[in-house]
């Protein structure tokens, strides 16, 4: 089998990768990065660096071998079924680039394209948490909340790539701002609304004389981020504890809502989940108890993301492999050659 490439497409920085499917998994052969610099470049002088690192890679890590596919994983919005990538917030001038025609021509092989949360759902399902199972939902819970959604054995997108924008349903009628509105999931359960939430506890209690470890002053109430309250939970601190716990009774509700609607087996979760577990757990087990159906609460597991820091970099290769898969150029069975 040959190799496959994977391309992650931040903001900040764009990442190339080159990796083979085995059996125990996928193998990463080589990996480079270089920053994306959106406003400073345009997007056909990205993809040319694209292009450049990954003959590069090529020739250093498995030189005469062919890419079977290129997977880019990219913020949306996108049309995926197009390869188009439609104006994210994060890259200015990328509107309607034709990303999967663009990478396809300079590297002769098909391309495929899919937003980060749906790439990331292809790779904890094939190589990471959500292994053996039919029916598996994947959230972010990072600087947003979205969804990846796998379905009776494959990735569901939707009708114009909007399925798994979970973040954006309101769960109540006031709280921290996520997607523009109000209450929302991804306000509740994000970074963002994390950090938010933080504050106000840390200015009352400044206010009544006390120092929060994780603002000790009002100096610091400006940069106060979710890794700082996870921080300060697991020294011991009390107001910490009890913002995530809240942040845990609002992901228990939106768990639910996900675990009657969709009725998967397995619910993996990523980025802050897997830092801060235990402090989420008790309350969001609690709220699911709460509020899903029992039948459906009883048969799904809720687990945190399994590829840890490296999950960009196997999202992108998975996009290549379900790419050939759906196209019939792969055999499942082929993957474990």
């Amino acid at each position: 089998m040959g190799s496959l490439l994977g391309v992650d497409i931040g903001g900040t920085k764009t990442a190339v990768v080159v990796g083979r499917a085995a059996r125990e998994g996928m193998s990463i052969l080589g990996r480079t990065a270089f920053p994306t610099e959106p406003h400073a470049r345009p997007w056909h002088d990205a993809l040319d660096a694209v292009a450049a690192e990954a003959r590069g890679l090529a020739q250093a890590r498995a030189p005469g071998e062919p890419f079977l596919a290129v997977g880019v994983s990219c913020g949306g919005p996108l049309d995926s079924r197009a390869g188009l990538i439609l104006a994210p917030p994060n890259l200015p001038g990328w509107d309607g680039v034709p990303v999967t025609v663009e990478l396809g021509r300079m590297l002769g092989c098909p391309a495929y394209l899919q937003n980060d949360a749906n790439a990331c759902a292809l790779a904890e399902w094939r190589f990471g948490a959500g292994r053996g199972t039919r029916n598996m939902v994947f959230l972010t819970f990072g600087t947003g909340m979205g969804a990846g959604l796998i379905l009776d054995g494959r990735l569901y997108e939707g009708t114009n790539d909007l399925a798994g924008e979970v973040g954006h349903v309101r769960l109540a009628e006031e709280g921290p701002e996520g997607y523009g509105k109000e209450g929302s999931f991804e306000g509740f359960c994000s970074g963002g609304g994390i950090a938010k939430r933080a504050r106000q506890a840390a200015e009352k209690a400044l206010a009544a004389g006390g120092a929060p470890s994780f603002c000790p002053d009002r100096r610091g109430l400006g940069g106060i981020t979710a890794r700082h309250v996870g921080d300060s939970a697991a020294s011991g601190d009390a107001l910490a504890i009890e913002i995530l716990a809240g942040c845990g009774r609002q992901l228990g509700r939106g768990l639910a809502m996900i675990i009657d609607i969709i009725n998967p087996q397995r619910i993996v979760i990523g980025s802050i989940f897997t830092r801060c577990e235990s402090f989420l757990r008790p309350a969001m087990e609690a709220e699911i108890g709460r509020e899903a159906l029992p039948g459906a609460a009883r048969v799904c597991e809720v687990v945190p993301a399994a590829l840890g820091e490296g999950i960009g970099d196997y999202a992108c290769l998975s996009v290549a492999m379900d790419g050939l898969l759906r196209d019939g150029a792969l055999r499942d069975g082929e993957k474990k050659a």
